[in-house]
Formats: C-alpha cells, structure tokens, sequence
C-alpha cells in the first residue's frame, strides 16, 4: 500500500458537475482529492481486505439471532424496549438488507483491524461506487495510470443486483428519502434510486421531514398517499425515539434498512463481537464503558456516534484526541487504541464496503489528523501491482 502523488485531471470539477457531484467541496475546503491515490496489490485487496471484510460480515450477522433473543444483550446495545419486538420480526421474517461499510486501519502490512460498522446510514457511497472508477477510467485513457490498473470496485453492479433480489418482494414504488437539506445525503438516495431504477423498480423521492403519518396509523408522502416501501438514510435509533417512531412497528412499513440493523448499527457491538471472538486478528479489544476515564492506549466512543464526533483518544503516551459533535451522550464504548497509519502526514481510513452479503469494494478517507470527520477527505485508489 502506497500513497502516490498524481496530476489532477484538468477537467475534474466539469466531470463531477456533468455527473451531479455536487458536494465535491465542502464550505470551501475539498473533499473529493485526486492529487494522490491509495495503490495496492492484488494480494493486500483479496487476503487483507475482501476476505476479512467478509468474515467480520459473517461474525455480525451471526450475533443478530443471539441479540434478539435475550433481554440482556438488548439491555447492554441500549436498544429501545418499546421495539423488542418489531426488531424480531423483521429478522424472523428475513427482511433484506442492502449495504454497510465497515471502516478499517490498514497500513499495508498485517491484518486490518475493524474500528466500527456503518451498517445503518453509510455515506462515501456515489463517491465511491462511481466517481472514483470514472476517475480510475480517464487517468487510464490519458495515461497517467498504467493500462492494466484495476480497481477493488463491484458497488454499483452489485447494488443493482441486490435490488433486482428484492424487486419481488418489494411494494412500489420504492420511496428514497434523507434530509432535505444535506446535499451529500441527497446525492446519496439520488444516486442509489438510479440503481434501483436500473434493477426494474419504479421510485420516487422524498425528503424525510416530509413524510407523514394518517389517522390510521400508515406512513405517507406530500400527496397523502401511502408509502409501503422506504429507503431511508436515517439513523433507525432516531426514528425510534422521535414522535412517529410507535407507528412503526403497525404501520406495514418494509424499511431498507430493516428494523434489524438497529442491533449492528451501534458501536455497543464491537464489544459483542470482541467478546465472542477474543484476539481475533482483525478486531479490537473492546468493552461497554463503565466510567469516563480514558486511559492511555484507549479510545471511548458512544454507542451511536457518527463520522467521528465525541470521540476521546488516548494514545499510549499520553497524548489525547478529543472530537465535539451532537452525539457525546452516553452510552460508550471503550476500544483498544490502534493509530491510523501515516503516510506523509495523512491518515488514510480505509472503508470497506457490503453488498447484501458480499465484499463489494473500497473508499479511501484522509485527514491530517488520527480522527476520520465527515470532512475528511476522499481519496481514489488502483491496483497497480
């Protein structure tokens, strides 16, 4: 694994506007950065990347079974009692899940090492599924990568397969919905109704502050129609605790994600998972907190954190991180601290994306600092060796 410095192309922001990428930049800053790529060899993606990202996956989904089964462990991931039930039937029923992407340190030598699931809400998505391989297509054609670099890339043809999976077993049309006023959310739902579109299934967009909810308890859109089928890229532990969070479970409502994901969605299972399978090579030691002292060697996160906020990092000198955000409420967890790797003053995330239940490719995060933002940068990557 290299970090290698590359000419832009002259032409880029056209190209991300011709393609409605319009959040390459961030209140003024970058976030799309083609000034360097993440090289790899086949090797490091198959045996260090794809085949553990697919074993983690596995160790996850065997966890949902025991969770749902014991009061206790539902107790411990701090999940809403109110939705015991509703999260049950969903899994009992075999509800389908579309994607999740779990965020790696990876330094090119030695196993990765999992830092948290975003199994819920993953965004990086359109940048990673499209825009990086568009990148990828062009430097190859002008020569400024070599002909036979690939690209650890099945996103989108793999999305498009797994909504062709659930078109049977789908109402229509398929209702996409973020928040109206996040143009990378937007760009998010806009671009997987694409690929729904493409798997044969009929969509429509809302913004999700506008949906409502009728005398009789089902879901609506503007025109007071029914919506029997939702994307939503939105936290399901917010949904719960918001004002139609009890319609829910009644109101015949196939989410994507289902119900279920709420057991894999907070970080309270990296414990589970480290419990289950102690020093396993590509997990963290990690411990539901049980005071707010963060030792050397340790990082506290709480249980539903997002993009690195209220994070607290203790490195084993002494030295700390700390990250502000809306999510510093308990509960926590307590993870062995594993620094990113540098490579000229950058630290890369490697994100590991999950298609249904399939390895599905790879986006690069940097930031100048140990702590992965949601203004972190996106970096492209090759096989090149």
């Amino acid at each position: 694994m290299r970090r290698i410095t590359i000419d832009e192309r002259n032409d880029w922001r056209e190209t991300a506007s011709s393609f409605g990428f319009v959040f390459h930049t961030i209140d003024g800053e970058p976030y799309w950065d083609e000034s360097a790529y993440y090289a790899f060899t086949l090797k490091q993606i198959e045996e260090d990347i794809e085949a553990p990202t697919e074993a983690i996956h596995e160790m996850a989904m065997a966890l949902v079974p025991e969770v749902i089964a014991s009061e206790e462990l539902l107790t411990r991931l701090h999940i809403d009692p109110g939705y015991w039930e509703y999260i049950a039937a969903s899994w009992k029923r075999g509800d389908a899940h579309l994607y999740g992407r779990m965020d790696l340190g990876y330094d090119g030598n030695g196993p990765a090492k999992l830092y948290e699931l975003n199994y819920d809400t993953p965004t990086s998505l359109y940048e990673s599924a499209f825009f990086q391989w568009i990148w990828l297509e062009q430097q190859i054609q002008r020569g400024a990568l070599p002909k036979h670099a690939d690209q650890f890339n099945q996103i989108q043809e793999l999305l498009v397969e797994a909504f062709g999976t659930m078109a049977a077993r789908l109402p229509k049309p398929l209702y996409l919905s973020a928040v109206s006023q996040s143009p990378e959310d937007q760009g998010t739902v806009t671009y997987l109704r694409d690929c729904a579109e493409q798997a044969g299934i009929s969509t429509k967009l809302i913004a999700i502050e506008d949906i409502g909810l009728s005398r009789d308890g089902r879901f609506t859109d503007t025109q007071d129609l029914v919506i029997e089928a939702l994307f939503k890229l939105y936290p399901l532990e917010d949904m719960f605790a918001e004002r139609f969070g009890p319609a829910l479970p009644a109101s015949g409502l196939q989410l994507i994600e289902p119900a279920w994901k709420a057991i894999l969605s907070n970080k309270g299972i990296l414990a589970l998972l480290w419990e289950r399978n102690p020093g396993h090579p590509n997990l963290l030691e990690a411990r539901i907190a049980t005071d707010e002292v963060v030792r050397a060697g340790w990082v506290r996160k709480p249980f539903f954190s997002r993009e690195g906020s209220n994070i607290s990092m203790t490195l084993a000198d002494g030295a700390q991180l700390v990250t502000d955000g809306p999510d510093g409420g308990g509960p926590f967890i307590l993870q062995a601290c594993h620094p990113l790797p540098e490579f000229e003053g950058n630290f890369p995330l490697v994100g590991s994306w999950m298609v249904a239940d399939r390895a599905a490719g790879i986006g690069m995060r940097e930031d100048r600092t140990l702590i992965t933002r949601n203004t972190s940068r996106f970096m492209p990557h090759a096989i090149v060796g």
